[in-house]
């Protein structure tokens, strides 16, 4: 029953315009006046409590890394960097933003950056290279769906908040699945790509050019490999190596590349300040969300439901891979996590599944909903870039998100994808 007035009051709230964060919270705050009054005084303890977390000072740290390391010139050297890299094999521009988003996604930690960032550049680049604006566009927001599962990935950050799985070990269980959906991109780029002649004219091997974009992508390389042998091998926790990247990021922009002014410094703090204090908003009030569940035995109720259906564990999988691609059509990434994992975490977990597993499943759909309607934030990103309709997007996105959601029921069924990375590095 609880679950139940949760739910409609939820959807009401949000039906009539209220923000999400306080459409949860006046939901809880509806159900314990009626069912629970006396608790009423512990909301705010609980509150606070759901964002006093030492991992939280990480989610912060690695939003304002991406934000420098966007203004500080680092896209376009990737990109060189990519386009190089990818010259040998006749890499056009549809594989060199996959390369890009890959390492990008590595460095930001955030999809919808990814998007903004390369977009903003590749995809006039693409058009004027033959690339019709749909597929332009949905190369660029599908790729970018990588942002949040290749680590530094600030989802899982949240994720560990909730699960109490270790982000380093999240980190290694979301690298396998990132690079997999890169690559099965990858393949299917370069094959459309070569049946419609969107590929580039071959051109001579430039050692100068070559070694020129390899020297200059170098300290971009960097910070991601710096953050994932930090937190992986435990030099430094999560938190530490989010505040050296946003020193090393100011050090890069300011005295390598010589592109980051003390105004991109102002611009990129206040970008931060408004996109993490939204998440914070929602974290604090969605905790009370997760203590009603439990006080009810909501997650309790839902594994007797599961069990009681004598379905294989594969079937699990695959019923709740639907789930979160339903969910993530309609809710955004951070809250439909700090809603699903205390509902669904003991039921899998009840199932055999291991929290990093759940987690990789969980991060690796909600990715797709980026670029699903009507929400899709990677959508409305590349729409104040082209100007294209939502619709058009998402259409020439499509084929590329099959490979996200063939990696995700791939993942859902073979835990070693999202385990055998952390058993090798001891977790």
């Amino acid at each position: 029953m609880a679950i139940v007035f949760l739910l409609i009051g939820l959807i009401i709230f949000a039906a009539i315009g209220v923000p999400l964060a306080f459409s949860i919270g006046a939901t809880c705050i509806s159900y314990l006046s009626a069912v629970r009054p006396m608790f009423l005084s512990m909301m705010p303890q609980r509150i606070w409590n759901g964002v006093y977390s030492e991992l939280m000072i990480a989610m912060p740290l690695f939003m304002l890394a991406g934000e420098l390391m966007n203004t500080g010139g680092i896209t376009k050297r990737i990109i060189n960097f990519c386009m190089e890299l990818l010259r040998p094999i006749r890499g056009g521009l549809g594989e060199v933003n996959i390369v890009a988003s890959m390492i990008f996604g590595g460095i930001s930690g955030s999809s919808v950056a990814d998007t903004s960032a390369l977009g903003s550049i590749l995809i006039p680049a693409m058009e004027k290279e033959g690339y019709p604006p749909d597929a332009s566009a949905g190369i660029t927001v599908a790729s970018s769906t990588m942002g949040m599962i290749i680590p530094p990935s600030t989802p899982m950050v949240v994720y560990a908040m909730i699960s109490g799985a270790s982000i380093g070990a999240l980190f290694m269980a979301g690298a396998v699945p990132g690079i997999l959906i890169g690559l099965t991109q990858l393949v299917l780029v370069y094959v459309i790509s070569h049946r419609k002649g969107w590929h580039p004219a071959k051109t001579n091997f430039s050692a100068k050019r070559f070694w020129k974009a390899i020297f200059s992508g170098i300290p971009a390389l960097l910070m991601p490999l710096f953050i994932i042998v930090c937190v992986s091998f435990g030099i430094c926790t999560a938190s530490e190596s989010a505040g050296v990247a946003v020193l090393y990021s100011m050090l890069v922009g300011f005295f390598i590349y010589k592109e980051l002014t003390w105004k991109d410094v102002w611009n990129a703090l206040k970008k931060t300040l408004i996109s993490s204090s939204s998440v914070m908003i929602i974290i604090g009030f969605s905790s009370i969300f997760t203590w009603v569940l439990t006080i009810q035995k909501v997650p309790d109720l839902v594994a007797n439901f599961f069990m009681s259906m004598n379905i294989p564990a594969w079937g699990i999988a695959l019923m709740f891979d639907v789930l979160i691609l339903i969910i993530g059509t309609f809710i955004d990434v951070s809250p439909a996590i700090l809603m699903l994992t205390p509902i669904m975490l003991p039921v899998m977990q009840s199932y055999g599944f291991t929290a990093l597993q759940f987690g990789a499943m969980l991060i690796t759909g909600l990715a797709i909903g980026l670029v699903t309607p009507p929400v899709g934030m990677c959508l409305n990103a590349c729409n104040k870039i082209n100007r294209m309709p939502i619709i058009g997007i998402f259409k020439g996105a499509l084929p590329f998100i099959t490979c996200n959601v063939i990696v995700l029921i791939a993942i859902s069924i073979f835990p070693a994808l999202t385990t055998w990375l952390p058993m090798i590095l001891g977790y």
